[in-house]
């Protein structure tokens, strides 16, 4: 009879700590996010806090890769030309309406292919060259034929400006300059990182 109520006090005991300890864990787990959301400011973070070197975010430069003009006052500056791993090449910048008016965003940048057309305005005619290896890249489409870029917008208040993004296929990895065109701007050379 005391090895059978030695049993059960142990697995009594291993159930209390095991419900103490799932309870200390909901506990640790689960804040309310009162008081927390304060703490971020009060502390610095590991980049502040050491001299380890800029993040990528905190590595781009004010200074933009490029900037072109378009046609009634509309002026895109290239922030970032980015490669990744996956064999991309993607293109960041701010669309800026330096114009006195509203500007209506021209049909032309969506490019001439029917495919692009059909889903609207976008900047599907956005292209890379690469001179070096004369080839020249056009916007990636996803398998329903919608260009991988900034889609939707047709007018620019003055002096608004807009985050567009283009994502193109990578050139070769020993190309590290490109010329980016895009249909009624001018074009510009830009180098590309990663």
């Amino acid at each position: 009879m005391s090895i059978r109520f030695t049993a059960k006090a142990r697995r009594g005991m291993v159930a209390w700590a095991l419900a103490a300890g799932l309870a200390v864990g909901v506990t640790a787990c689960g804040g309310s996010g009162g008081d927390d959301a304060k703490k971020p400011d009060g502390s610095p973070t590991a980049s502040r806090a050491s001299d380890s070197g800029p993040s990528p975010q905190e590595g781009q430069s004010d200074q933009p890769l490029a900037e072109v003009r378009g046609s009634d006052g509309l002026l895109l500056q290239i922030i970032s030309a980015q490669r990744d791993s996956g064999g991309f090449v993607t293109v960041n910048g701010t669309m800026k309406n330096d114009g006195s008016q509203t500007d209506v965003i021209p049909s032309a940048l969506s490019g001439n292919e029917t495919e692009i057309i059909r889903n609207g305005k976008s900047l599907g005619g956005a292209t890379l060259v690469d001179s070096q290896g004369k080839k020249r890249y056009y916007v990636l489409r996803d398998t329903e034929g919608r260009p991988l870029t900034t889609t939707g917008f047709s007018t620019l208040q003055a002096g608004d400006t807009l985050a567009v993004f283009m994502q193109f296929p990578a050139p070769p990895a020993n190309t590290s300059e490109v010329e980016f065109q895009l249909p009624t701007f001018t074009s510009a050379s830009i180098k590309i990182s990663g």
